[in-house]
């Protein structure tokens, strides 16, 4: 209790000791804590508009390239035949025919909804997650969700918006169920077996790991890069949870993403000698693994990760994290009963052996260079450019950039709060805040590119297609079609002959007709 004067004037108490300074000071620490939370509204703010415009492009999304085919099989096949046609005929790719079925079942309707469905159940597996995990710290007071918002919502923008291939990383529904959704149903396998484990009943850890093992077996049947990357990263963690390392207390963690290991392997087998695998192959044969066709791989590697390494705005994914981790710092683990700027009493989390924390980087960069082969396998030398492959490991890429930026805020603020240091905090905040902030605003531009071209697509493909559908009406065979390019992607009468030209004849069969040519009138849409 400070002590006080009062002047013989009769004047009021004046507080000795700096009370007064102390009162501004706990003033100042109190806006300071609230900056976290300011920077972090101006962040989730500005990511959820850029999500929503993607989602809404969805609208606006017309067929081109892999979407002809698509659109006639599942309109004349049905869910079963398309399923049954990739199988035997295509890539064997199971589960990815079962979806791209349901998706065009009815048209484009599934497509133009997909982009908003993806964005919605990305987000929302990402937020109960970073919840989970957040939880599991102990801390005694949990930071503002909107801190999580803009972590999660940040991260989502930068996965859909800061790569080279934005409209098929969203938009382009072939291209997003093979390596979009993969994502989104291993993050939600995750939040199952998460769920599972806090249940502590038995049947409920049984039911996770058989879940896991069918969604293994169904992801290996669609996406082999994501098998990849998943089965790499399932198989580290499950080593590195027996209970033998003293990291896990029982076998559920290594059972589990054991069973998974093993479910994405029998897909992969599946796939692998399916008819419509070996088909492909002979399309395109694979020369014989050399010094020299191991060394191109390795540049194609490189170049791949000089590639996003040139893309700033990645680094947002940091930044946010050190945000968060600044936040927390405040909050401590629950056994800390010291004040928040004392290290005295404090019950600090048990540490994280160094292999466990860095071990990550190795395996992402293993698993990339395991995409990056089987893209120069399947599609030769330029296949290193299919950016929409990329999503797999770019992906757990922004996971890890944010929560090793949240380890770190978390020891910075450590460390200033106990040494007294309001000071350079604030620095760290305005350092954190103005990349994240700097990181949402540079998506600003590939987002109004990307909404610019779907529009203008959309308005002349429907002008188009309404002329092809009624001269098919009046009974032409052979309509004129302008190719409307969008996103890197091909479109119909992009072969050197119509018999090499696959997108021509199944939009030929999707408009009912024998043959489509371009327009001898330049002018004309």
């Amino acid at each position: 209790m400070s002590r006080t004067t009062i002047s013989e004037r009769g004047e009021a108490p004046v507080p000795e000791d700096g009370a007064g300074d102390g009162a501004a000071g706990s003033a100042g620490k109190g806006g300071l804590s609230r900056a976290p939370g300011a920077v972090a509204l101006v962040v989730a703010a500005g990511s959820a508009a850029l999500l929503s415009v993607g989602a809404f492009l969805g609208l606006y999304v017309r067929p081109t390239s892999d979407d002809w085919c698509a659109l006639w099989k599942a309109r004349d096949m049905g869910v079963p035949g398309i399923t049954e046609d990739f199988y035997l005929t295509q890539n064997g790719r199971v589960t990815n025919a079962f979806l791209t079925g349901l998706v065009y079942s009815d048209g484009m309707r599934g497509p133009k909804l997909l982009p908003a469905f993806l964005v919605v159940a990305l987000g929302a597996a990402l937020f109960l997650l970073a919840r989970a995990a957040l939880r599991a710290l102990r801390l005694r007071a949990e930071p503002p969700a909107v801190l999580l918002v803009a972590a999660v919502a940040l991260v989502e923008a930068l996965l859909f918006f800061a790569g080279t291939r934005t409209y098929q990383v969203l938009l382009w529904a072939p291209a997003t169920i093979s390596h979009t959704l993969p994502g989104v149903i291993g993050l939600w396998a995750v939040l199952g077996a998460v769920l599972a484990a806090r249940a502590r009943r038995p049947w409920a850890r049984s039911a996770a790991v058989a879940t896991a093992a069918l969604t293994g077996l169904a992801c290996g049947m669609l996406s082999e890069p994501f098998s990849i990357v998943a089965g790499l990263f399932a198989a580290a963690v499950g080593t590195l949870c027996l209970p033998r390392l003293g990291r896990a207390r029982d076998r559920y963690v290594s059972t589990w993403c054991a069973a998974a290991c093993l479910g994405l392997a029998g897909g992969l087998v599946l796939l692998y000698t399916s008819p419509g695998a070996r088909w492909r192959r002979a399309q395109h044969p694979r020369e014989p693994m050399s010094f020299a066709e191991l060394g191109e791989t390795f540049h194609d590697w490189w170049r791949v990760w000089q590639t996003i390494g040139g893309q700033w705005a990645y680094a947002g994914a940091l930044a946010v994290g050190v945000l968060l981790g600044l936040a927390l710092a405040r909050s401590g683990p629950s056994g800390d009963r010291a004040p928040a700027g004392s290290a005295a009493g404090e019950e600090r989390p048990r540490r994280t052996p160094w292999v466990a924390a860095l071990l990550p980087l190795p395996l992402l960069a293993l698993a990339s260079l395991g995409v990056t082969y089987g893209l120069r396998s399947g599609y030769g030398v330029e296949g290193w450019t299919f950016g929409r492959t990329w999503t797999n490991f770019l992906l757990p890429l922004l996971l890890l950039l944010c929560a090793y930026g949240t380890w770190g805020g978390y020891r910075l603020g450590l460390l200033l709060l106990s040494a007294g240091r309001p000071s350079a905090r604030a620095a760290a905040l305005v350092a954190a805040g103005a990349v994240a902030v700097g990181s949402t605003t540079a998506l600003v531009r590939p987002v109004y590119a990307l909404t610019t071209s779907t529009v203008v697509r959309s308005v002349a493909w429907d002008r188009q297609d309404s002329r092809i559908r009624a001269e098919a009406a009046a009974g032409a065979r052979n309509v004129a079609y302008r190719p409307l390019l969008i996103g890197g992607l091909s479109e119909p009468l992009f072969a050197s002959s119509y018999e090499r030209d696959w997108a021509a004849r199944c939009a030929a069969t999707y408009y009912g007709v024998s043959r489509i040519h371009r327009p001898t009138d330049a002018r004309r849409p």
